[in-house]
């Protein structure tokens, strides 16, 4: 390929990503009263949201359902060939249709309008020609006409769809405002993805705790420390009263800072002169990803954890952040 190609190739994406973008500014400029109508009957919606399309127009509205759908608008889509051979069921009284056409005039979505409308569903359409059967028959209509489509032949839907999409977008997000969405309740529709886990993984659920936590006493020797330490392998070991009232921490990075000292007595050193007293701790019902950052800010592996009593409850370690998908 040589640079004349290169340049006209790179010349022609930019213009198919402009003509995009101006198709999203196009339609954000037009966004009216009939917007708000729409948040506000799918707000009022005591039913389902269905999404449905045919072809570009299906795949955009299958998108448009699933971020419904996953941020506090239950939604789902019904392929309109589908619904006529039976998936119409799955629309009654009271719920939100939401018609995705271009032209307005898809053959499969007009056919169902009139069984649509005798279910007495609110019916929102979304096209590029308000004059169409859709737009004419829908209870509210969002506009989302376009110029043009992108690139050279501009007949392939892409400046519509882009435009669809957005448009799709920016009323799931208006309605995750409106219902105050919280990113804890995303997490909770996203259980199996990163988010998820830093926004529902708490610091209980990762920590040693019971037996599994490493503990001694004050007095006990610097031995019976590093035994601790070489049980539970953490690296540490937490410094408490029998109550559990933590006094401090002992690292095996302590211990060779000792070694490097001269100071390792380890049968005559009770661990409550040499540990460290303010130990770095975390409260149990905290989120895993709020200990990965006190880690970070003090560049220390490992925390101990705390009970709603301030006792010492358990400890973790950076590994079982990785382990559990926090990092």
């Amino acid at each position: 390929m040589n640079a004349s190609q290169s340049a006209h190739r790179l010349a022609l994406a930019r213009d198919v990503l402009a003509t995009e973008a101006q198709a999203i500014e196009g339609v954000s400029a037009r966004l009216n009263g009939s917007f708000l109508a729409a948040v506000d009957a799918v707000l009022a919606c005591r039913g389902r949201v269905i999404v449905t399309g045919m072809g570009k127009s299906g795949h955009i509205a299958r998108k448009i359902a699933a971020t419904l759908a996953s941020t506090g608008t239950p939604a789902f889509f019904v392929h309109p060939a589908e619904a006529a051979h039976g998936d119409l069921g799955m629309i009654a009284a009271g719920d939100v249709v939401i018609g995705l056409s271009y032209s307005g005039e898809s053959g499969e979505l007009i056919a169902l309008l009139p069984a649509i409308r005798r279910k007495g569903v609110t019916l929102i359409g979304m096209t590029g020609r308000d004059t169409s059967t859709l737009a004419r028959e829908s209870d509210i209509h969002l506009d989302a006409a376009i110029e043009h489509e992108a690139g050279p032949l501009g007949l392939a839907p892409t400046a519509s769809t882009t435009a669809a999409l957005a448009l799709g977008d920016a009323l799931a997000l208006t309605l995750l405002d409106a219902r105050n969405f919280r990113a804890e309740d995303f997490a909770l529709s996203h259980p199996g993805g990163s988010l998820g886990r830093r926004l529902l993984v708490h610091v209980s659920d990762v920590m040693h705790g019971g037996d599994a936590l490493p503990v001694v006493a004050p007095d006990a020797s610097l031995r019976d420390a590093l035994l601790e330490i070489s049980r539970k392998g953490l690296g540490m070991t937490a410094i408490a009263d029998a109550d559990g009232t933590l006094r401090g921490i002992f690292t095996d990075g302590d211990l060779r800072r000792l070694i490097d000292a001269g100071q390792a007595d380890f049968l005559a050193t009770p661990v409550g002169t040499v540990m460290q007293p303010a130990a770095k701790t975390i409260a149990a019902d905290r989120l895993a990803a709020e200990a990965v950052k006190v880690m970070e800010a003090n560049k220390i592996n490992g925390l101990l954890v705390l009970d709603t009593n301030g006792k010492l409850a358990g400890a973790l370690n950076m590994h079982d952040l990785f382990r559990a998908g926090v990092v």
